[in-house]
């Protein structure tokens, strides 16, 4: 029996853009000519996998069903989520649509993440698939490769999860991944029967709900679209509060690969920053007299830059009306001022430049310093400087 994957695609991605009331949802941000969404979709192409299943929301049901188009996928099924309610209301519907047999194994994939070296992905969820049985969930765990408070992490013993732990503070992600913690990427996989097995015994009122939900669900050219006044009932909690919390046969699959949920801007950096070669042109590359800068891919009211300081190269003291700015280094080790605090960063360290706030890069030092910058605002061209010092005589 082939694998059916099930994409969660409902996250509105308010972490990128947290004082705006229109933004865009992160799964379908262009980062240059491909979406997380889009990378998704060709993922469940593998051969291991049957036809996708799309749970969603109607405000994204058109944006879906064009990137389903885009890529070439014609056999799917949509389930669409009248309100929002967490991914525990979201798993268990779609695994309770009818064309789906008891036994049948289950992998509920986030729209919205990165995975490299897909085939060492696909070849742990090939491998594990006769462990599967009417009771167990199987969770992905990453490798660590710094301590981050951005996400979760899991423990094991035996290769069974022993501890969830909700993103915490450095110190304690420190102390987690010395005992050989994961990063929970919130990607599972088990058989329909376990999903309803669990959730009978662990959240009747989300069972009872989501089932009537989908029920009396209207089906209409491949899209499910669930019952409101029963799937509103459904209590709104994430499947790691609702299931994961409560269930004690859970197995870890390991994973050393690269991967991120993109889920703040220093991540988007940092991915700008490991495929800058496919992104660079040489017609981007701008000379300034403390250096240079290269934009490296203009977005939607996003624009992601390599900054180049030369040793002894000092930018004006300046500020933005209209734009935020984060930065990540990469090399090097620049001084900083922020309003009224000096500081030095060093490589792999990441700073906010918030609207407005008055700020400079300088480089005191013989070897030169690498910024990456994410621009993120309503203008972003070099018209929005608004310059106090200049020891290159550019203050008017």
């Amino acid at each position: 029996m082939k694998i059916r994957p099930v994409i969660l695609c409902g996250g509105a991605g308010t972490r990128l853009w947290p004082k705006k009331k229109k933004h865009q949802a992160k799964q379908f941000i262009n980062f240059g000519n491909w979406t997380l969404l889009g990378k998704t979709l060709e993922r469940v192409k593998a051969s291991i996998f049957d036809a996708p299943i799309i749970s969603t929301n109607a405000k994204y049901l058109r944006q879906v069903k064009q990137h389903l188009k885009k890529h070439k996928i014609r056999k799917y099924k949509i389930v669409l989520e009248p309100a929002k309610r967490n991914t525990a209301p979201a798993i268990l519907s779609t695994a309770l649509i009818k064309d789906i047999p008891n036994e049948q194994p289950l992998m509920f994939l986030a729209a919205d993440h990165l995975i490299e070296k897909v085939g060492l992905f696909n070849k742990a969820i090939k491998k594990n698939q006769k462990k599967l049985t009417q009771n167990n969930i199987f969770i992905f765990g990453i490798k660590p490769t710094m301590p981050s408070s951005e996400f979760g992490y899991f423990l094991t013993k035996n290769n069974k999860v022993s501890r969830f732990v909700e993103k915490p503070k450095e110190a304690k992600a420190k102390k987690i991944i010395s005992k050989k913690g994961y990063w929970n990427s919130g990607m599972f996989y088990l058989r329909k029967d376990s999903i309803i097995n669990n959730f009978k015994k662990y959240q009747p009122n989300i069972y009872r709900n989501c089932n009537k939900a989908v029920t009396k669900a209207k089906y209409k050219s491949n899209v499910y679209y669930l019952n409101k006044q029963a799937f509103t009932k459904a209590t709104a909690k994430s499947f790691d509060y609702a299931i994961l919390e409560k269930t004690k046969d859970i197995n870890a699959i390991k994973l050393d690969i690269p991967w991120s949920d993109l889920g703040s801007w220093k991540e988007i950096c940092k991915m700008y920053g490991r495929n800058k070669r496919h992104y660079f042109k040489k017609k981007n590359v701008f000379h300034r007299p403390w250096g240079s800068y290269v934009n490296l891919f203009n977005g939607k009211e996003f624009l992601i830059k390599e900054l180049y300081v030369k040793p002894k190269g000092i930018l004006s003291l300046q500020k933005h009306h209209h734009r935020a700015e984060h930065w990540v280094v990469t090399h090097g080790k620049p001084k900083i001022t922020l309003n009224k605090k000096y500081f030095t960063m060093k490589p792999d360290e990441t700073i906010f430049i918030p609207l407005g706030a008055v700020h400079r890069i300088e480089n005191p030092y013989k070897k030169p310093v690498k910024i990456i910058e994410a621009q993120v605002g309503s203008i972003l061209k070099e018209t929005d400087i608004v310059r106090y010092q200049d020891v290159y005589g550019r203050v008017k």
